[in-house]
């Protein structure tokens, strides 16, 4: 009998690349994801497995402690993989409050129901993995070496200071109580399923749509980015190798400056459409179809309060303890993704709804939104 995994957020990006993954390369397990279907949580992300009889979704609320605690002893849960969180940081600085209730109060409501049900209850074997983000280390200057699993924390935004609480307490969990954990701190993710309020498929999408593409300041921040399916990688490492009370960084080892990033997918996409003349027609509004390059879409806009302006992961820990180095390089993941976006237009215009655009108005004055 394999183990019997609890997905949380498994409908949003990472958790439904993390499913579709592990019940490709985990054919004895079952999963249950628990999402709260939030606007960036996608059910139709799952649709690859939505008739796996490993499969069960719930659509319910981490900060439901009595859902969370009958799932893991009517399942027999033995492995809890914490994606659910509020994620974006330009949302974190309209409205915190909801980061606050979700990454602080949500996960904290998960460590009880474990607690309740793995340390109160059974005493089966157990882990609790928690996905957390390099963003509560802080900002890095120029020449600053990466962040490594003592870095300080510094969090800088009201996402970042909600993720930072949250390790707080899975590791008071483990220190306190016993409770088995395991922690990741992951870079900057891109890559199918991603919501298009973030850099890359939104910048994607805009190129389709003929949209102006939003550049934060200068341009000039550094991000260090991983391919989502590494990232479902690193965590697989981690569950099966990883020591409990321990944390792992996950990077990509890709550090580019987001103007550089946007460059280069402008440059990849003009390729593609030159290489097929069908994509200009279908994407009517691209510059392509006028003849013009991507980049002519670019437009700086006011910073953001508090941007940091570099992250970079030192992956050594995870790489000399558990073998695991990322396996695309930023490029090619880049391809991967341009490819899945291209082919896949029917689900990112499902996600396209009014609230997103209202949102994005909200965000950008309206003047890169085409009603």
């Amino acid at each position: 009998m394999g183990r019997r995994l609890l997905v949380t957020g498994g409908a949003g990006f990472i958790g439904a690349n993390f499913v579709l993954y592990w019940l490709s390369r985990h054919p004895e397990d079952r999963v249950v994801v628990l999402d709260a279907l939030t606007y960036a949580g996608n059910r139709a992300s799952l649709a690859a497995v939505a008739d796996d009889p490993r499969l069960r979704f719930v659509h319910g609320d981490i900060r439901d402690t009595e859902t969370v605690e009958a799932l893991l002893r009517t399942e027999a849960i033995d492995t809890l993989v914490h994606f659910a969180a509020e994620s974006h940081v330009d949302r974190s600085i309209h409205g915190p409050d909801a980061f606050i209730d979700t990454n602080v109060g949500g996960t904290h409501a998960l460590l009880k129901a474990a607690r309740a049900v793995w340390l109160q209850g059974d005493g089966r074997p157990h882990r609790f993995h928690h996905v957390s983000t390099d963003e509560v280390y802080g900002s890095l200057g120029p020449e600053d070496p990466p962040f490594n699993e003592r870095t300080r924390y510094a969090p800088n935004s009201p996402y970042a200071a909600s993720k930072a609480a949250s390790d707080h307490l899975v590791r008071a969990y483990h220190r306190t109580y016993g409770l088995q954990v395991t922690t990741s701190n992951c870079s900057n993710n891109y890559g199918p399923f991603q919501f298009p309020e973030k850099l890359i498929p939104l910048t994607l999408i805009n190129v389709l749509e003929g949209r102006e593409i939003p550049v934060y300041g200068d341009g000039r921040q550094v991000r260090d980015w991983l391919y989502v399916e590494d990232h479902c990688r690193g965590i697989e490492a981690v569950l099966d190798a990883g020591i409990p009370g321990e944390t792992y960084n996950i990077g990509g080892c890709n550090e580019v400056r987001n103007l550089d990033l946007v460059r280069t997918l402008c440059r990849l996409l003009d390729a593609r459409f030159e290489a097929d003349p069908a994509l200009a027609r279908r994407h009517g509004r691209s510059p392509a179809a006028r003849g013009e390059p991507a980049e002519s879409l670019i437009r700086f806009v006011k910073d953001r309060p508090g941007h940091d302006r570099r992250y970079a992961i030192d992956a050594g820990k995870i790489a000399r303890a558990l073998g695991f180095r990322p396996i695309e390089t930023f490029e090619s993941g880049l391809r991967k993704t341009i490819d899945w976006y291209l082919e896949h237009e029917s689900w990112w215009r499902s996600v396209l709804d009014g609230s997103y655009r209202h949102w994005l108005k909200t965000q950008y004055g309206g003047q890169f939104v085409n009603d």
